[in-house]
């Protein structure tokens, strides 16, 4: 029988979506409600490309946390074919740039700035692999060509195994791992690769998605797969292997923008991201394995303590909201149509 309650250490989120300006107000509350830290995606609409501007976003941040609250934000730089080792330099010895994000020139959200070619930024992975600073990947080729269920394979193929061949020492984070291959190549990989999974790609697959009419709300880069990939991921993330952990991929977009003629990319789950994955864990009967997957894996990974005070989960369900209050309208929490069945009651003495 599934315990009804348990304690785990204060998790973090390895991948989250904070955007900027007024949506801080209502992403950074969510992010530190019970999450001790969290990596900081850089792709706002001017990318966070020096650390003089990783600086200035995470004040902004800082400003939004409520009070009494311990939680901190991890910041990253976003890659580009001129970033500069230098910059990269100047990051790591501030002590405030945890890792840099790599993003294909067009794959995603404000991706329009990412790498063109990963050999144009040789000479930063060179300092990168040298300081030990993660490079943090989203794994998706761009050739049109391919076909969009197809580009996280296609990817690790094409640019994923060169890359590791030529930089053997460098610490790399695929981050959301959508397919069958990418969590068999993370786990037959050595230790210099680890992987996030999100929960809508553990919970749904691409039915949800597509069958009954397109739904917006679970339309996400890279897209959701079909069920023989989601059960890998399943498997992969309940198994206690190390590689993997908790990058929530939390992305928020209006209603209006999701729910338009060319939605955008991105599911918002900053509402209830350690409920939506205690479920998943209850279900395959491997809550035991939860405090890994979201406590202890990633801390490990990235070189930086655990955190040191523990958090409680209840097997008590609860309504989620309809919609989300937001500055220039509203976002759709992630599964709005169902109660969770996990509450986080309180702190655990």
């Amino acid at each position: 029988m599934s315990p009804t309650r348990l304690t785990l250490i204060r998790p973090d989120d390895w991948h989250l979506h904070l955007r900027d300006d007024t949506m801080l107000a209502v992403t950074v509350p969510a992010a530190a409600r019970y999450f001790g830290r969290a990596i900081v995606m850089p792709n706002l609409k001017t990318p966070v490309t020096t650390t003089a501007q990783a600086v200035a976003y995470r004040e902004r941040i800082l400003a939004q946390v409520p009070v009494g609250s311990s939680w901190q934000p991890l910041m990253t730089l976003y890659l580009t074919d001129q970033s500069d080792p230098a910059e990269i330099r100047s990051g790591a010895a501030s002590r405030l740039i945890t890792a840099v994000k790599y993003y294909p020139a067009g794959a995603t959200t404000n991706s329009a700035s990412g790498v063109t070619d990963m050999r144009k930024a040789y000479a930063v992975l060179e300092a990168m692999q040298e300081l030990r600073m993660p490079l943090l990947i989203h794994g998706e080729v761009t050739d049109p060509a391919v076909d969009i269920f197809d580009r996280e394979a296609v990817f690790i193929e094409r640019q994923l195994q060169p890359l590791m061949a030529d930089f053997p020492d460098l610490k790399i984070v695929l981050e959301h791992i959508t397919t069958r291959e990418a969590a068999d190549f993370v786990a037959a990989a050595d230790d210099h690769l680890a992987a996030t999974i999100t929960p809508q790609h553990l919970l749904f697959n691409r039915n949800h998605m597509l069958v009954g009419g397109v739904r917006p709300h679970y339309y996400c880069l890279p897209v959701l797969k079909r069920d023989l990939h989601r059960q890998a991921l399943v498997k992969a993330a309940t198994s206690g292997n190390p590689k993997f952990f908790l990058g929530s991929d939390s992305a928020p977009h209006l209603r209006h923008t999701k729910e338009s003629s060319c939605g955008c990319a991105g599911c918002y789950s900053g509402h209830a991201v350690l409920e939506l994955y205690a479920e998943l864990f209850a279900a395959e009967q491997a809550l035991d394995k939860l405090e890994g997957f979201a406590s202890l894996h990633g801390p490990a990974f990235y070189g930086l303590p655990t955190n040191t005070d523990r958090i409680e989960l209840i097997a008590e369900p609860w309504e989620l909201p309809a919609a989300i209050p937001a500055p220039g309208g509203e976002l759709i929490p992630l599964r709005d149509d169902q109660p969770l069945q996990w509450t986080v009651r309180s702190l655990a003495s």
